[in-house]
């Protein structure tokens, strides 16, 4: 009886502990699901050059959770393991192919600034753990993210790959390490795992324009992946993680669609739509979207021309004569205009047409198009300077690199060009590769096409020597110019070194990769307010760019031809060695295989099947001429010998009988 009441009261404890735990563990995820949030965004905007900028921007936010972040609705779990791990602090991984034309498209808005990014991987992490284990959490970070995006990201474990910028970068600490694959090939491969992080992947909301097709014939495509953590709080509680996924494309409309025709039919802007660009419309939002809105921005100085062929302001709050006008049309009316804040006197707002997706599904889908009905002219605003970076010197021995910085327009929008007291700072980031061998004391800067001493406007410098096979070079630098400099150009010296023949890639003849230079301008900062824009219920795009960030830019990747040695030469040495020794243990193993015995009775039988009743008559005649009884012939050592015989009387018969029909065809 005891026993009996102690297993009802065991089994209703049982009962009590598991629905108390069901209850909580739903309790947790319904108030996951409650603070967990996905923001989806496109921005669309006209270019200067006939083409389209498409900006996707995707935002998904874990909260606080007491269980250490391992249980998420919404918030791609791969991610936050990757947080917890690797103690990642910050971190930005962006996959690009071409390269971002800063004269054209411009860069100084939050859209360059931001994501214009160098061809390849560049991918930088800042870690909230101790400085002995940074370069270990680094490399298994690559490796991590390697399988995680199906890429060669693996290869900046390396020490000779990657840098640790001390103050000239962005999120510069003494906790950052950054990395360059100038040569990694950007891929449909790369995309697919950047979709599988969204919640809705690429089969509702935006993210269904993503065709593969359209997205890779454009002049420029990069994907960024940025992520914030806050760390670990007080009460062993994770303060949460903000995701930023964005993908940044540069399309060429078609213009089939333009009926007009202009004498100058390269200014006009072809007309395109959602369908036309991308092959595909959107049906709705992601269902777990907070917000899902599209975007199409119309830049400041197209604003200005706009008003200038209309001979009338945009002053008007009302969105309805922003639609009234004769050169160009939206198929869909905008929901909200957004007019940006005057930043000085004269100078035009850019002006932005939002339209929300939630009104729209599959029987009504959405598809903006823009209709340009004359032709204009105008361009982006630029950063102060525009860098650019080459090399000189020719041969495989020697040769320099230069970084050009040419004043832009912008210049007097900005108001810099005051006296000797007005300064441009400029900030120059420089990783180079170990087999480099850049002489720093050969530091040349030429200011106006003009040789100047280093000093007068170096404000400071960080050099790091590169150390064979063991890591980079890296230049930090530090430039104060005065604001009405027309051009600037840094040179410096280096050396080729030699590699092993291990250590060149398949490709060696190619060349070899220097990855780009960073260039920003911390006294600018980029931001575009809106006044009318509410902070809490509008989306997270407009909030970014209300958030003022420094100008910064890339220079190209350089491209540097080594001496190779000839890979051919190894293949013809081994290929000659192993015909010799083939031929060489051939013969020895014929010599040492072959029996005389069995090889004479097999030469003797052959030699009587052969000759047969010829031979017999041939050695009959033989006898009588030399007068002797004819006896068979009987087994010898070799039956060479008989054969010649054979052969021989053969020989002499034809040649007898041919001299006789010669001798009677002459007769």
């Amino acid at each position: 009886m005891a026993a009996t009441l102690s297993r009802r009261w065991v089994l209703s404890l049982f009962l009590v502990l598991s629905t108390e735990i069901v209850f909580r563990s739903k309790a947790v995820v319904e108030e996951q699901r409650r603070e967990e949030e996905f923001y989806e965004e496109l921005l669309l905007r006209p270019l200067p050059d006939r083409k389209v900028l498409a900006h996707f921007h995707f935002e998904s936010r874990a909260p606080p959770s007491a269980s250490n972040g391992r249980h998420h609705h919404l918030f791609p779990k791969a991610i936050s393991q990757l947080v917890q791990k690797f103690h990642v602090k910050e971190m930005e991984l962006s996959f690009t192919q071409g390269r971002w034309n800063y004269e054209r498209w411009g860069g100084f808005d939050p859209v360059s600034s931001r994501n214009a990014k160098p061809p390849g991987i560049e991918l930088w992490a800042v870690f909230d753990a101790p400085q002995g284990e940074i370069d270990a959490c680094w490399k298994n970070l690559t490796h991590a993210l390697s399988g995680i995006f199906c890429a060669s990201i693996n290869f900046l474990e390396s020490s000779t790959m990657y840098s640790a910028p001390e103050w000239s970068f962005r999120p510069a600490s003494g906790n950052l390490r950054h990395g360059f694959l100038p040569r990694e090939a950007v891929c449909t491969e790369n995309l697919t795992p950047w979709l599988k992080l969204l919640p809705c992947r690429d089969k509702a909301g935006l993210s269904v324009l993503l065709d593969r097709p359209s997205i890779y014939r454009g002049f420029y495509h990069s994907q960024r992946l940025h992520l914030t953590s806050n760390g670990h709080a007080e009460g062993g509680m994770y303060s949460g993680i903000f995701l930023e996924q964005t993908l940044t494309i540069a399309l060429q409309p078609s213009s089939r669609g333009t009926s007009l025709s202009y004498s100058s039919e390269r200014n006009l802007q072809p007309s395109w739509s959602l369908s036309s660009i991308f092959g595909r419309k959107v049906t709705g939002r992601c269902v777990v979207a907070k917000s899902s809105n599209v975007y199409l921005q119309f830049e400041r100085d197209l604003v200005a021309q706009l008003k200038n062929l209309e001979n009338h302001g945009m002053n008007n709050k009302s969105f309805g004569n922003y639609l009234s006008k004769t050169d160009y049309e939206l198929s869909i009316n905008p929901d909200v205009v957004y007019q940006e804040e005057a930043k000085g006197q004269g100078k035009s707002p850019s002006v932005l047409y939002e339209f929300s997706i939630e009104k729209y599904s599959d029987s009504q889908p959405f598809d903006l198009g823009l209709k340009w009905k004359i032709p204009v002219i105008w361009s982006c605003q630029q950063a102060p300077l525009h860098g650019s970076r080459f090399l000189m010197g020719s041969g495989n021995e020697r040769g320099a690199i230069a970084i050009l910085l040419r004043s832009t327009a912008s210049n007097e929008d900005l108001g810099t060009n005051g006296g000797d007291e007005c300064k441009l700072q400029v900030d120059i980031f420089q990783v180079v590769p170990w087999y480099i061998k850049v002489y720093y004391h050969t530091l040349q800067l030429f200011v106006d096409e003009k040789p100047k001493a280093t000093g007068d406007f170096m404000e400071k410098i960080h050099i790091v020597p590169s150390k064979d096979k063991i890591s980079p070079g890296v230049m930090e630098m530090v430039l104060k110019f005065p604001c009405s400099i027309k051009s600037a150009a840094i040179k410096l010296e280096f050396d080729k070194g030699f590699l092993h023949i291990d250590e060149y890639p398949p490709d060696a003849n190619q060349g070899f990769d220097i990855p780009s230079a960073v260039i920003s301008f911390p006294d600018f900062q980029t931001s575009i307010p809106f006044p009318n824009h509410d902070n809490k219920n509008s989306s997270n795009l407009l909030s970014i760019f209300q958030e003022r960030s420094p100008v910064l830019s890339y220079t190209e990747v350089l491209l540097v031809p080594l001496t190779t040695p000839d890979f051919s030469m190894p293949y013809n040495v081994i290929t000659i060695t192993c015909t010799v020794f083939a031929l060489y243990f051939g013969s020895l193993l014929n010599v040492l295989r072959r029996r005389v015995g069995e090889e004479e009775r097999f030469l003797k039988s052959k030699a009587i099947s052969e000759s047969g009743q010829l031979h017999m008559l041939l050695s009959k005649l033989s006898a009588k001429l030399r007068g002797k009884a004819w006896e068979p012939s009987q087994p010898s050592c070799s039956s060479t010998s008989s054969m010649i015989s054979s052969k021989l009387v053969m020989k002499v018969i034809l040649v007898a009988a041919f001299a006789v029909a010669w001798k009677y065809y002459l007769d």
